[in-house]
């Protein structure tokens, strides 16, 4: 059986993070063979792509930016997430293919539908069943933060605050059904609980059924 591919997306301080951890140990319990990943450092290629936007005097164009995160991921995919979902397994990835649409997209001016076609490509196919997305203004990112010292792509997600509405996650939520929102805004993320946490698979599962135009056995 093929399994799953759950993200998160969300700002820095959303606690999606925490979320996925907890989800696993979740997931774990219930005795899902699950593994964990997050983007762009999932591979050593993709660590050394991190690695290249904190050298001094780097400053990429956005659309080479775009590149080197489609390179980073065609490896992860190719690496990992692939060969994982053809054993079975549930797939939980911090930041995918929406995230590049948001921050590079959105954030950097390169066509955010050109984006998404680099994905299909990148990936070869293989996008979220379901995504869940850590609703929380920036602002209040950056707070639970705190004084933690932010590398560029932390930085770079924080300056989400200068998207224009559209291009936040939660404006994509109600037009694309791998989506789901959770509002943290009146929450502590390190101690709220992810909801109906016990069926995300299913969730996801269903989501996945739903677009192939088939009905599937729920993981077990």
């Amino acid at each position: 059986m093929r399994g799953i591919l759950i993200t998160f997306e969300g700002v820095e301080g959303s606690g999606k993070t925490t979320q996925m951890l907890r989800l696993e140990r979740a997931l774990r319990r219930r005795g899902l063979r699950v593994e964990r990943t997050r983007e762009p450092d999932g591979t050593a290629l993709g660590a050394a792509v991190r690695r290249l936007f904190e050298r001094p005097g780097m400053h990429p164009e956005p659309l080479v930016e775009v590149f080197l995160f489609m390179a980073a991921r065609h490896q992860h995919v190719a690496e990992k997430i692939r060969p994982w979902l053809r054993r079975g397994r549930v797939v939980l990835c911090d930041r995918y293919t929406d995230a590049t649409v948001a921050y590079q997209g959105y954030g950097r001016g390169v066509d955010p539908d050109l984006i998404r076609e680099l994905n299909v490509r990148a990936t070869g196919g293989v996008l979220p069943d379901l995504t869940l997305v850590f609703d929380l203004s920036p602002e209040e990112g950056l707070q639970r933060i705190g004084r933690r010292r932010l590398d560029h792509f932390e930085r770079l997600n924080l300056g989400a605050r200068l998207l224009p509405p559209e291009a936040t996650y939660v404006a994509w939520v109600d037009a694309d059904t791998h989506f789901a929102r959770y509002d943290w805004a009146d929450d502590d993320p390190a101690a709220a609980a992810l909801p109906d946490r016990a069926d995300v698979v299913g969730d996801a599962r269903r989501r996945h059924s739903a677009r192939a135009g088939r009905q599937e056995p729920e993981l077990r």
